[in-house]
């Protein structure tokens, strides 16, 4: 389903890297441990939730391209972030929403992306996202919600 999601801001970490040779496989689980290691949600300032955002951006071309990974969470500016964190501005666009289901642990965050790269879904390569809300906090049924940009 289309939707429109308006600009909003996120701070946190980030880590250039690319599908190719599985190199996002290495880099993004470690961006991922690092973030809950080191209390990143902790010193993001001007937090609006304490959902954590999965962002992919900056692409230079499509998903088999180099891009950007942030890990991060919501916030209502970018007037104050803090040393070693980045600040991200995700700007209107339209999306289509999509849901993956079941136990974290089977990697479904990582099949849904599979059929989202192997559909004709015409996408923009802006900002796509996950967001893990209180619906993913259950490892056994999880649910986290994956925004993809779209023209």
């Amino acid at each position: 389903m289309k939707t429109t999601i308006e600009k909003f801001y996120i701070i946190g970490i980030s880590v250039r890297t690319t599908n190719e040779g599985s190199q996002a496989a290495k880099d993004i689980p470690e961006l991922w441990v690092r973030f809950m290691s080191e209390d990143i949600d902790s010193k993001i300032p001007n937090r609006v939730s304490h959902d954590v955002y999965g962002i992919y951006t900056e692409y230079e071309g499509d998903f088999t391209q180099p891009y950007t990974t942030v890990i991060g969470c919501k916030v209502s500016s970018l007037d104050n972030i803090p040393e070693g964190l980045v600040g991200l501005t995700i700007e209107t666009a339209n999306y289509e929403k999509f849901t993956a289901k079941g136990k974290l642990s089977d990697d479904i965050v990582l099949k849904k992306w599979q059929e989202i790269w192997q559909s004709n879904m015409d996408r923009a390569y802006l900002a796509d996202f996950e967001i893990y809300g209180e619906r993913s906090m259950d490892m056994e049924s999880a649910e986290v919600d994956i925004f993809i940009s779209v023209k």
